[in-house]
């Protein structure tokens, strides 16, 4: 009787992912990945685009950030719509609605041309808005951090779009890069649709994809949420963006030497967001995000000083990276313990959605301040500055909204059986 009842308390709890879990989390993490690669495919190209077409730097960030700045406003219906109708739908849709951007550009060469497509290819980008609450759905809180950070490798799609487009296009044809994507795209559309699954018991919310975006968006949480996103994941794409020129500059790498080392980065962020979950499974996700906003604080004014390359500079950004990479891991940690549960998508959506254009505000402010001051110590020190303050919020804020909530999901059973 007592064994019983233990196994059914655990049960209860949560402790032991469902059947099919796994499955789902690595078919989704899958597709994430190759959506990602769609998605960052003019990055690579940017440069030759800009000598062949002779475009101005101005013109040239422009093309490379239309399809960034899509793919992060797009995952504010994207997962309204994922709400509704669910990943099994979305996914293979998304998917092969991302092949025709990607084969349009075999075709297209002038620059209006190659925006218009670019706009369209951002929606690679909006499948992350998809997989989180599938991931959330399938997870039990336990557990459901580090499965959040392993979905999160897919981010690690810009990677391979960097280290395999342009050697495609040089060794096979221009077009080889885009004709693989597709063809991947197509095949995972297909793997999407026979693999994966809706979480157990999913009930698609009433009401449009638009009334359900702005009732979360009234939720104080959805904002707490962003503003700790747009810090953590925000300041990854940021360095990803900005890290080459910042390199090349300050310290007078060769562009190959500066890409090189701005991979090792991304690398090693992606490879820390699921250390990040892992350690919100454990710990908690509040002072996780607490010693890693803080951790970031104290490097970027190290940074700030511009130390020599190697090695106090070389420890002090990756350091940097393995902190914000596991505080994106931690944010979405949260997101499934503090978000309501049949809003998870919405609320996934709006918050990466912040998160996707937090990373464009500081490349900015860097490159405004160093054309004043002549220097990056202002920019840094500013970086510090705000995330420092995230640090302080976290632990003043949320931990309270967390034992809110906590105290909500308790008391609600007991309500129901007092009923």
């Amino acid at each position: 009787m007592t064994t019983t009842g233990k196994a059914s308390s655990a049960n209860s709890a949560g402790a032991v992912p469902r059947p099919g879990a796994t499955r789902n989390l690595v078919v989704a993490t899958i597709g994430f990945t190759v959506n990602f690669w769609a998605w960052a495919l003019l990055g690579p190209l940017g440069p030759g685009v800009k000598e062949r077409l002779g475009l101005s730097f101005a013109a040239q960030s422009l093309l490379v950030a239309v399809p960034v700045i899509v793919g992060s406003l797009g995952r504010v219906p994207v997962g309204a719509l994922t709400d509704r109708y669910g990943a099994r739908i979305m996914f293979p849709l998304l998917s092969l609605a991302t092949i025709v951007p990607v084969l349009t550009l075999t075709v297209v060469d002038s620059y209006p041309a190659l925006i218009a497509t670019g706009f369209f290819l951002g929606l690679g980008g909006t499948t992350f808005a998809i997989g989180v609450p599938l991931i959330s759905g399938w997870y039990p809180p336990a557990r459901k951090g580090f499965a959040l950070g392993v979905f999160g490798i897919g981010t690690g799609g810009t990677a391979i779009a960097n280290f395999t487009t342009v050697r495609l296009a040089d060794t096979y044809g221009e077009n080889t890069p885009f004709l693989l994507v597709a063809a991947i795209l197509a095949g995972y559309a297909v793997l999407a649709f026979l693999l994966l699954r809706d979480p157990p018991g999913r009930t698609a919310p009433a009401g449009s994809a638009l009334a359900r975006t702005a009732e979360v968006s009234r939720l104080t949480v959805t904002w707490q949420l962003c503003f700790l996103y747009a810090v953590g994941f925000g300041g990854f794409v940021a360095f990803s963006v900005y890290l080459p020129a910042y390199l090349r500059t300050a310290y007078e790498l060769s562009a190959n030497d500066a890409a090189l080392r701005t991979a090792g980065f991304v690398v090693l962020a992606v490879a820390a967001r699921p250390v990040g979950g892992w350690l919100s499974d454990r710990l908690h996700p509040v002072p996780v995000l607490v010693w890693c906003f803080g951790g970031t604080a104290v490097f970027a004014i190290v940074q700030a000083f511009q130390p020599p390359l190697m090695p106090v500079a070389t420890i002090a950004l990756l350091a940097m990276a393995a902190l914000l990479g596991a505080a994106s891991g931690a944010v979405f940690a949260l997101v499934g313990r503090v978000a309501p549960a049949d809003k998870v998508g919405t609320v996934t959506g709006v918050v990466g959605a912040a998160g996707g254009l937090g990373g464009f505000v500081p490349p900015l402010i860097m490159g405004w301040v160093y054309g004043i001051e002549g220097s990056y110590t202002i920019g840094l020190m500013l970086l510090s500055d705000v995330a420092l303050a995230a640090a302080v919020y976290t632990a003043v804020k949320m931990s309270r909204v967390d034992k809110k909530s906590n105290l909500v999901a308790d008391t609600a059973p007991r309500r129901s059986l007092q009923a």
